[in-house]
């Protein structure tokens, strides 16, 4: 067996047991509190992936979850541990909220416009942290998470203030005709192809071009990186950008590209969790663009099939969600080891 093919055999075999592993752990979670395990897995995967409506709305789930890994995954190429995403993602949501429903522009136009509009206020909210980090030294674990609740609030306040949807307190305007994605099936539209451009545009700039070998060696081996006279501080900047830019494409996903509300909750209940999950997910994806887009696929077939074993089933969401977690961490477990083993190896 060539060294390539085990390379690529040994994760998928570490993927399978981990599932295998969170399997069990939730079948005795539903054991405990008298559920019926094979009933509710069924109905869990029958209800993400067993009809083309079901494939539809777990990819609904999925397309900002890969952009939101593709933040945290480019953050460990650099030896970061960007958890940001969240407080960015809020940022573009706004954004997209602004330029989409508050300005009119012509079709096509339109989209474009608040997409990058939301792209690039990501990318600004997440420059703050990485200069903090290149001058001062602060932790970015400490600056994310500062900056996800000063996130949070400030995009409430403006949703409130200036951009609630008269006689509708609960959201935002909605976005206009002209700045919507198109939908490809039920609440699947196709932003979810804008995603996974540039989860491959990303993937080129890491393996294919002279400033991700920068990034990356810089992340793997930071004394050879200085020796190499490979600035860190450049490295840490486009991490931190390109990471904005994604978690801003994630939030533009959620306004200009979910039906049937087509807004922002004044509660932002819709972009809620969706930053720390892309944690979890570019885990299981092993902090790859591409990897965190079969990840994003299946996780978002754990939500979506999640729902049916709540209906179909009866297992109360509580449960549904405490399963769902123990899946992801057993998926996880094996990048996180791997991420401690390089740092106490460097």
């Amino acid at each position: 067996m060539s060294k390539r093919l085990r390379a690529t055999l040994r994760p998928a075999s570490e993927s399978a047991v981990a599932v295998a592993m969170g399997l069990v752990a939730g079948a005795f979670l539903m054991l405990a509190f008298g559920y019926d395990p094979i009933r509710a897995y069924a109905a869990l995967f029958v209800g993400a992936f067993g009809s083309t409506a079901g494939i539809l709305e777990s990819l609904a789930f999925a397309a900002p979850l890969m952009a939101t890994a593709v933040t945290f995954a480019v953050g460990v190429r650099a030896a970061l541990f960007n958890i940001g995403a969240e407080g960015q993602m809020y940022l573009g949501a706004i954004g997209a909220s602004i330029v989409g429903g508050a300005i009119l522009l012509p079709p096509g136009v339109h989209l474009v416009a608040a997409t990058l509009f939301a792209m690039c206020l990501g990318a600004l909210w997440a420059l703050p942290a990485a200069i903090l980090k290149i001058w001062r030294g602060v932790h970015e674990v400490i600056s994310g998470i500062m900056f996800n609740y000063m996130a949070f609030w400030f995009v409430t306040y403006l949703l409130r203030t200036y951009l609630g949807e008269p006689g509708r307190p609960e959201q935002a305007i909605p976005t206009l005709p002209t700045a919507r994605y198109l939908v490809i099936g039920g609440t699947l539209t196709t932003v979810i192809l804008v995603v996974l451009g540039f989860c491959i545009a990303v993937t080129i700039l890491l393996w294919r071009t002279g400033i991700g070998f920068e990034l990356r060696l810089v992340g793997d081996n930071p004394e050879a990186a200085k020796y190499a006279g490979v600035s860190s501080s450049r490295a840490i900047l486009v991490s931190f950008l390109v990471g904005g830019l994604a978690a801003g494409l994630a939030g533009a996903s959620q306004v200009l590209g979910r039906p049937p509300s087509w807004t922002l909750y004044a509660t932002l209940g819709n972009l809620v969790n969706l930053g720390m999950s892309g944690i979890g997910v570019g885990l299981i994806g092993r902090n790859h663009p591409t990897g965190g887009v079969f990840a994003a696929i299946f996780y978002g077939g754990l939500v979506n099939g999640g729902r049916y074993m709540e209906y179909n089933v009866g297992v109360v969401s509580e449960i549904v969600a405490a399963i769902n977690g123990m899946i992801v961490i057993a998926l996880a477990t094996p990048e996180i080891v791997a991420i401690i083993r390089r740092r106490r190896e460097s």
